[in-house]
């Protein structure tokens, strides 16, 4: 095929971008299509055309078209990875499978604290009021002279999950609550009391708790008791080392058959690093589903990058193709082509312009905002601080 067939001519319709670039992703956007004919033009225009011949078609403007889209779409979801990727880590449906040319814009982001909830989870756990791990309850039953129970191995105890290492989190026999054994002479008589227990309410708070009192009158009433249980009558102590119980005193024939329950985690289920709840989330920046911008939602001073990014693209292929020739003979001579010129002219200003927009994206980021704010703030209370302060005479 002969190589004029490839020499720039003018486009006459915008529909002759559709199929001309090569991923298509942007072609059945139609401000694309419109503004496409526009960009070719222009960048012909800034190449020398029609004074000077072209060595490529519209096509190849078009492709450079395509991809100085595709570079500002890549800069502004790396602005809003760098953002947000820790509020979309483990939270949002990661990005599956090969949509190439799929384009979208990404809505507003609502923040949650990122990782900080994740980290608060782990501390839930620590205390037993949260997390994202099962904690399971088991028991054992005492049996007379049996001093040593073994919770990790000992099936009867902990069933299923008999042999694997446990992570004991409470012991305790469960006693009916201090407060209900506050001494109070208006509860009535013990009929009346047994009466109050057989519908549900023997273990409220007595009449008496309603005088006006500080509540820490209340809370020292109930310690006393407790610790009075605890010192004064005989009660089970334990002893807990390699998840091997010791019950002291060590039990005896009436003790047969006594329950003495406690909590556990699964230590396997804490030190797995992977939820369920996080399955299919994002797990890092390479499946945030962020897709193709779509470029009618562009405003006018990105299409201005746009298409100087398109002309540096240009004028870098188009000195590609000229420097396969750094000269062409003539009959009386030769004429020097600007190849090399024309490519180190153009990679100048691809630079350029990622760094200008790169440092664009950083003055407007969360990070800088937040400087901003804080430089702002102590601006003002200098400010304040030197405002005269009004005397009152009382």
């Amino acid at each position: 095929m002969s190589k004029f067939n490839f020499l720039y001519a003018d486009p006459t319709s915008p529909d002759e971008v559709i199929g001309n670039t090569p991923y298509g992703i942007y072609d059945s956007d139609t401000t694309f299509q419109n503004e496409s004919l526009q960009v070719v033009k222009y960048v012909a225009r800034k190449l020398g055309h029609p004074v000077m011949q072209l060595e490529f078609n519209s096509g190849s403007i078009y492709a450079c078209l395509e991809e100085s889209i595709s570079e500002y779409s890549q800069q502004m979801n790396h602005y809003n990875t760098k953002n947000w990727m820790w509020e979309h880590y483990g939270s949002t449906n990661r990005e599956s499978g090969s949509t190439f040319n799929e384009m979208g814009s990404h809505e507003p982001e609502a923040p949650h604290m990122g990782t900080t909830f994740l980290l608060s989870e782990q501390y839930g756990e620590a205390v037993n009021v949260g997390g994202g791990v099962e904690l399971y309850s088991g028991s054992i039953t005492l049996t007379s002279s049996k001093q040593v129970y073994d919770l990790d191995n000992d099936s009867n105890i902990t069933g299923s999950h008999s042999g694997k290492r446990l992570e004991i989190q409470r012991v305790f026999n469960n006693q009916p609550s201090a407060i209900s054994r506050f001494y109070d002479p208006f509860a009535g008589t013990y009929d009346n009391i047994e009466l109050l227990d057989s519908f549900g309410f023997g273990n409220v708070s007595p009449a008496v708790s309603y005088i006006l009192r500080p509540i820490s009158y209340d809370l020292a009433r109930a310690n006393a008791i407790e610790t009075n249980d605890l010192v004064r009558k005989s009660a089970y102590s334990f002893e807990l080392v390699n998840n091997k119980l010791r019950i002291f005193p060590n039990p005896e024939t009436g003790d047969n058959g006594d329950k003495i329950h406690f909590h556990y985690y699964l230590k396997e289920d804490k030190q797995g690093v992977t939820r369920t709840y996080t399955n299919s989330k994002v797990s890092d920046p390479s499946n945030i589903p962020y897709k193709f911008i779509t470029y009618s939602e562009i405003n006018s001073a990105g299409r201005n990058w746009i298409r100087k990014y398109t002309l540096a693209l240009a004028k870098e292929l188009i000195g590609i193709i000229r420097s396969k020739y750094a000269s062409m003979p003539l009959p009386n001579g030769e004429v020097s082509l600007d190849g090399e010129a024309l490519k180190s002219e153009g990679r100048e200003e691809k630079e350029q312009l990622l760094t200008e927009l790169k440092e664009f994206l950083e003055s407007v980021s969360l990070t800088e905002r937040a400087r901003f704010e804080q430089e702002q703030a102590e601006s003002q209370q200098q400010v304040l601080n030197k405002a005269p302060l009004k005397i009152y005479i009382g």
